[in-house]
């Protein structure tokens, strides 16, 4: 199995093994993921997967309501999801609940989490840690002070894994910032996803899922602040006094593709090309996600989907549904063994990078801050926790043997 399929069982199995290399070397590479059992390699979907039982297939997932519907193009993706944003309905899928490496496709979740929590005017003074990061920069320095809002302009258009960086220190150091991130994942239910890295750069135990990325997608469509950022065509981002750096967004969806209105790209070697999609025509607006695609084809597949799914819209039979997010004062959900493993894993070793942000740049909890910030403290202090809980339990019958 290549390295790009990430296990599901053979990550709870090596769970203790893995928090503990992750508080110990929390610097380390990113290694291959290990070959996944055939039972692993099942999916983590079964009878009970998050969205509608037809979701656990592995394959495409399409049911043609009438000899009028269009036919599904072929891809070159391991996975993807056709979606309406409004209406919450699948239109198609393929292997939907599979674990990927995300590559930056995970800034959509980091920002999404971030920006309810950070004042966009306030200043942060890029670290070490931020400033190190590589490849894909803005080149932000050490020891300067960068405004919340521009970071995420960077971010987003440009991919600048530095900016990734700064942001999640902001909201009071790397650890925390990395809690409300993961803790916003499980708001959106989104639970095929573990964030280690903000940037979405390779790291042992961070997936999601094609699934996971539209609901987060759907979620950053309800945050005029985020489509502000995200659609930026062009713009300029400051460096220092002397020296300013040109903003131009990789994701050509937004020049190329009528009704476009947002989305991100990634790319790895490991994680290969990954992509989210947002268009709207005619009152409708669809999201597109893939995972592990060739180099350069994500958006040209994407096109090829949103095509497809304008066109079959009312013609076929939805497949499953875009969750909610979990409402303030729910019950959490039990987590699977493997993510709650994954989870930890993630918890330890954001808690082991004490690179300090900028406290002055957190917003004032608020209402409009959203139910991620009400969990944020509950999921660094409980993350070790839910690991052992996660053995003992089964996020609704996710998990299989």
């Amino acid at each position: 199995m290549p390295d790009w399929f990430i296990p599901r069982a053979s990550l709870a199995v090596a769970a203790a093994g893995l928090v503990a290399s992750a508080v110990a070397a929390p610097a380390a590479a990113a290694a291959p993921a290990p070959t996944p059992s055939p039972a692993s390699a099942a999916g983590a979907g079964g009878s009970g997967a998050i969205g509608g039982a037809k979701l656990s297939g592995r394959g495409v997932i399409v049911s043609y309501g009438s000899s009028r519907a269009p036919k599904l193009p072929g891809v070159k993706a391991s996975a993807f999801v056709i979606a309406d944003a409004d209406t919450g309905q699948v239109l198609a899928a393929k292997d939907p609940h599979g674990w990927y490496r995300p590559a930056s496709t995970l800034k959509v979740l980091t920002a999404i989490s971030l920006i309810p929590v950070l004042n966009p005017n306030a200043t942060v003074v890029a670290t070490k840690q931020a400033t190190s990061v590589s490849p894909t920069v803005v080149g932000l320095i050490p020891g300067h002070a960068y405004k919340v809002s521009d970071l995420f302009t960077a971010m987003l258009t440009i991919s600048a894994n530095d900016a990734a960086v700064a942001l999640t220190q902001a909201a009071g150091s790397f650890g925390k910032g990395m809690a409300v991130i993961n803790a916003e994942a499980r708001h959106l239910q989104a639970d095929d996803t573990v964030a280690v890295e903000p940037n979405g750069l390779d790291a042992p135990g961070q997936h999601t899922s094609a699934y996971d990325m539209a609901l987060i997608a759907r979620q950053a469509l309800r945050l005029p602040a985020f489509l502000n950022y995200d659609r930026t065509v062009t713009a300029t981002f400051g460096v220092s006094k002397k020296k300013s750096v040109p903003l131009d967004n990789q994701n050509s969806l937004l020049t190329s593709y009528p009704g476009a209105i947002g989305g991100k790209v990634g790319w790895t070697s490991a994680a290969g090309a990954t992509y989210i999609g947002m268009a709207k025509r005619n009152g409708v607006t669809l999201i597109v996600t893939l995972l592990h695609c060739p180099a350069l084809t994500e958006i040209d597949s994407a096109k090829s989907l949103l095509n497809w799914g304008f066109a079959a819209e009312g013609k076929v039979k939805p497949v499953g549904t875009l969750v909610s997010a979990v409402q303030p004062g729910a019950p959490a959900p039990i987590q699977s063994a493997a993510v709650a493993a994954a989870a930890a894993q993630a918890a330890a070793r954001a808690a082991a990078a004490q690179a300090a942000g900028r406290r002055a740049a957190i917003r004032p909890p608020s209402a409009a801050s959203g139910p991620s910030t009400l969990a944020t403290a509950g999921f660094s202090g409980a993350g070790v926790l839910a690991a052992g809980l996660g053995f003992a339990y089964s996020r609704r019958q996710r998990g299989r043997a």
